[in-house]
């Protein structure tokens, strides 16, 4: 949020340099995270003098150049170049004399020069309008008045300069005390009169209103629980014009457009006071009565936008006698019903609406406006009246309307301060320090919350009701902590905390375990938001009111989050990517279901490059061996099947007793594609719930060392094609020999002196005996029983 430092002076005086200003504002954390200069005319008219051309002629050399000679009041004529069409002999002109600078937009400058254009010397520049920042118009230069510009005067001398400090600060979503200018000063002076600096706030109540005649507008609140107050001037003859250069300078320096006197006057009291006010055409209210309260469902609204939207049926808003929509109340007006160039009569409104139901509204239909931004994080509800006076005295002034009749109101129930007990012993547990009370009362009265009663431990308080976010014990010490400074609270010489030990047996342990085991393989965890936008909406859970079109649903896998890290990285020439997070998956089937999984990607080379492994890209084994490792903490036998996944070309899942443990694929060249990822992408996912469950089952035992040597026996076995490894594994596994240690194909092979619709699988097996050495029979014995296993499942043959 942007804060003028000259519009914040009028309502806190004080001698503090900006850049204090902006340390103290930070101290109190509103911090300020840049400070820019502004000015009205964008770039300096120093040097700028009003000068009179005397003689004007074609260059010699150039058809359209003018060689013309200008008296600028110092006695010299200078001899000046100008391209110009309309330049004439007898015009006042601005001149740039040698050493001024001219700005560009974007903040450049050219330094004028004495040179010589196509042999002719030129002493200056004789200026347009848009090279002295004052329009876009460069069709030819500027032609001043005679009558009222002096030659040899300064040319800044016919304009009010105004000159400021704009404050970019940064605003937690429950500050919304200080979401304006006066909300900013209000807090900035309770720090420096605490804090022995010199100041004096300037506080605002109601502007003393004459009002004329009467008028036959009535008010109708339908919910009061939607809109607890609400407040609407009628002012008649109003003249909508453009407002002056003192208004429209607050406006631009904070980044905004000026518009019109009235429009202008409304954001000047949002921004400067923190209350959303609302100008409508009084002309266009059928039946001289506003309503506030909600339309039937489905009904339709053209907005300031010129979008048609349709209502919901749970939103706030203003109709007129016959229940036609004019607002979305303290989201965004209606295109019918605004202030125009024809407006001679408008209904000002000025209200405290519901935030849930504000908040609501604009996540529902997209919006996020001002007012919005205001209305649903809570607004002042007793400064609705003031803001309201202040700008009827604004609009009678700027565009010289009259307040007629009486102020409607509807007010029922006022809003309360909130009452807490603050105690001290609590102050000085929380801060590790104590504040002497006389301080705290002194931190209290600057906040504006009212000490009701002393108690004897500490205060009964009233908290002011703009203090939305401050209803606690809690949140008055850290009110307290904020005025009275972080850096007055001494670091503690020694911290004492008791380490938590885990069960063995608990998730968080096996969390820690895998992530202790990934890193320590190269990998970095990665953390992504929930949050996300899905291309198929099918099962996927979607949030009643988003925070953004791109942040409509619950993630319905980790792959998405992981892919957008591994393209971040890859633009920034980090392509060797090996990623890992613990996160949860959403799904609406039956009901809603919530996973958590531990999700690795891999991508890129496998080990760095080196003149021996000049290409070592990692591919889907790799990452297989990374899982296994992680499954062997779980101690468990599981089934490798073929799967099938849409986000995978080629896929595997582990199987645990009928269930899936983990998926394995490399992913699909379309959503690489839609990731921008130009590389092959590898990635995992893993159950956890259901890894936890197999490992509460399953207790990993630990063995020393054999003493004996394993034995290594080779089968080349010809079978059909149609017959897998993993058939022929999990066979083997099946023996019953217990010698059998560790089964793996080391050689595929297909072709020549092959029967027809055969293949060679070449297995190797290691054997051992933990008790002794294996004696040559029992050998034999193992294998001949694996031979007629094969033979008998698979019809093998032993190849020689």
């Amino acid at each position: 949020m942007k804060i003028s430092n000259n519009w914040l002076k009028d309502f806190i005086k004080t001698d503090i340099k900006t850049e204090r200003i902006g340390e103290f504002l930070t101290d109190i954390g509103l911090e300020v995270e840049g400070i820019e200069k502004f000015e009205n005319i964008k770039g300096s008219l120093e040097g700028i003098v009003v000068g009179k051309v005397l003689t004007c002629e074609k260059h010699p050399n150039a058809d359209k150049l003018n060689k013309t000679t200008v008296d600028v009041g110092t006695g010299k004529i200078l001899n000046i170049v100008c391209g110009a069409p309309n330049v004439a002999e007898g015009q006042t002109v601005p001149v740039a004399v040698v050493g001024t600078k001219i700005y560009a937009k974007d903040g450049s400058f050219f330094e004028i020069k004495e040179a010589k254009i196509r042999g002719e010397v030129s002493q200056g520049m004789i200026c347009a309008e848009d090279e002295l920042g004052l329009s876009d118009d460069h069709g030819g230069i500027m032609v001043l008045d005679e009558a009222k510009y002096e030659v040899g005067k300064k040319f800044a001398e016919y304009f009010d300069l105004a000159n400021d400090e704009v404050f970019e600060i940064g605003l937690t979503p429950n500050r919304t005390d200080a979401m304006s200018h006066y909300g900013v000063a209000r807090d900035l002076f309770a720090y420096l009169s605490t804090n022995q600096q010199k100041s004096e706030f300037n506080k605002v109540s109601s502007e003393v209103l004459n009002n004329e005649g009467s008028h036959s507008f009535s008010l109708e609140v339908e919910n009061t629980e939607l809109t607890p107050r609400y407040i609407g001037a009628v002012i008649e003859n109003v003249k909508v014009a453009e407002s002056p250069s003192w208004l429209k300078d607050r406006l631009k320096a904070i980044g905004l457009s000026p518009i019109n006197n009235i429009v202008d006057i409304t954001n000047y009291i949002l921004h400067g006071l923190g209350q959303p006010l609302h100008a409508f055409d009084a002309d266009k209210i059928e039946g001289k009565k506003v309503k506030v309260g909600t339309v039937v469902e489905g009904t339709k609204f053209t907005t300031l936008d010129g979008v048609e939207r349709t209502l919901n049926g749970s939103e706030i808003i203003i109709k007129d006698g016959n229940d036609n929509p004019l607002c979305i109340a303290g989201v965004f007006g209606g295109l019918n019903s605004g202030v125009s160039a024809e407006t001679k009569t408008i209904f000002l409104e000025s209200a405290y609406f519901n935030p849930v139901a504000v908040r609501k509204a604009a996540k529902a239909h997209g919006l996020n406006t001002d007012a919005s931004f205001r209305f649903e994080r809570g607004v002042d509800p007793n400064i609705t009246r003031t803001a309201l006076t202040h700008a009827v005295k604004l609009i009678t002034e700027l565009a010289e309307g009259k307040l007629v009749g009486e102020i409607l109101e509807e007010y029922p129930e006022k809003i309360k301060d909130s009452y807490v007990i603050i105690r001290f012993s609590k102050i000085e547990q929380i801060l590790g320090t104590k504040i002497h009370r006389e301080k705290v009362k002194e931190i209290l009265k600057a906040l504006d919350i009212q000490v009701l009663n002393e108690i004897q431990n500490g205060f009964e308080v009233s908290v002011p009701a703009y203090r939305a976010d401050v209803t606690r014990e809690i949140d008055i010490i850290e009110e307290l902590l904020r005025i009275y400074g972080y850096n007055k609270i001494d670091a503690p010489q020694k911290i004492s905390f008791t380490p938590v030990k885990l069960n063995a047996k608990d998730q968080d342990e096996l969390e820690n375990s895998w992530a202790r085991t990934l890193q320590s393989l190269g990998f970095n965890e990665v953390m992504n938001n929930s949050l996300t936008s899905v291309k198929d909406e099918t099962d996927a859970v979607k949030l009643l009111n988003p925070l953004s079109n791109d942040l409509a649903f619950m993630r319905k896998s980790l792959l998405e989050g992981l892919l957008q890290n591994a393209i971040y990285n890859i633009n920034r020439k980090n392509q060797d990517i090996k990623f890992f997070e613990f996160g949860k998956i959403y799904h609406k089937k039956e009901k809603y279901e919530e996973r958590k999984q531990l999700a690795v990607l891999v991508s890129g080379r496998n080990v760095a490059e080196n003149w021996l492994q000049p290409k070592s890209a990692t591919d889907f084994y790799n990452l297989k061996a990374y899982v296994k490792v992680l499954l062997e903490k779980l101690a468990i036998d599981y089934k490798e099947i073929a799967s099938s996944d849409e986000r995978f070309s080629d896929a595997l899942e582990y199987e645990c007793n009928g269930e899936t443990l983990v998926k394995i694929g490399k992913v699909a060249h379309q959503m690489l594609k839609d990731f921008d990822v130009d590389q092959d992408c590898f990635y995992a996912e893993i159950e956890l719930e259901l890894a936890q469950k197999l490992r509460s089952e399953n207790e990993l035992k630990f063995k020393d060392i054999p003493k004996f040597n394993k034995i290594r026996r080779d089968l080349a076995l010809l079978i059909d094609k149609n017959v897998q490894y993993q058939d022929l594994y999990q066979t083997a596994k099946k023996n019953k020999s217990p010698y059998i240690k560790n089964i793996n194909l080391f050689d595929v092979y297909e072709g020549k002196n092959l029967p027809e619709g055969k293949k060679s699988y070449a297995m190797s097996f290691e054997l051992l005996n933990e008790e002794k050495t294996l004696e040559e029979k029992e050998i034999a014995s193992v294998m001949d029983s694996l031979i007629k296993s094969f033979q008998k499942e698979f019809n093998a043959e032993l190849r020689s």
